[in-house]
């Protein structure tokens, strides 16, 4: 995905984005913060858009969300305002490439849902790994592309739109599986319909 892209689908997506993809997403949205709600500490949420996850983490969790587009982020920050969500502690404006936290900061950094819509995944990958603690666990959310099927084909079909349609149809797991300092703890099917893979990253 391009930058210009990126900005220009965000932009789009964000009037309508609550209603369409983040519904669709719903159901492993909760899933993911269900899991990391077993844990305490901080978290770090890349790519938090309109902010859907925020209103289901527990209270005693530090929430940071940061996202490239300021129209999702307003909408994140109604729901923060609306809600009194008083354990998100801060939403940013942040290229996910060039993370502006110190290394080893949080306890858990989740990304779901944008892996796939981000320039340079294996960059962002590796801020990730910088930022969370030794110990500490990535939590991952995302369609990857399938080796086999009807769906295998239709994803390269339409893998040349990723401009318009905003997200990367054919992006393989491979690429978020490279930095040497994550290892695999969990790999299971998601939903919607097991679309989607539930990955839990563990730092050394």
């Amino acid at each position: 995905m391009e930058l210009n892209a990126v900005r220009n689908s965000y932009a789009r997506w964000a009037p309508i984005y609550d209603q369409t993809f983040g519904r669709l997403t719903n159901a492993g949205r909760r899933r993911s913060v269900a899991y990391i709600n077993q844990y305490t500490g901080t978290v770090l949420e890349v790519g938090v858009g309109t902010g859907l996850s925020l209103p289901h983490y527990k209270p005693d969790l530090a929430v940071t969300g940061i996202d490239f587009s300021e129209e999702m982020l307003d909408k994140a920050r109604d729901k923060v305002r609306l809600r009194k969500l008083d354990h998100v502690t801060e939403l940013r404006q942040m290229d996910a490439r060039t993370l502006d936290f110190p290394d080893d900061h949080f306890d858990t950094v989740t990304a779901m849902h944008v892996l796939s819509v981000v320039p340079e995944p294996e960059r962002v990958m590796s801020e990730i790994a910088r930022v969370c603690k030794p110990g500490g666990q990535v939590v991952i959310a995302n369609h990857f592309a399938r080796e086999r099927g009807f769906l295998a084909i239709l994803e390269r079909l339409t893998a040349p739109l990723e401009n318009v349609l905003g997200w990367h149809s054919d992006f393989a797991i491979e690429r978020v599986l490279q930095d040497p300092r994550l290892s695999v703890d969990l790999n299971r099917p998601h939903p919607p319909f097991g679309m989607m893979t539930f990955l839990v990253l563990r730092k050394a």
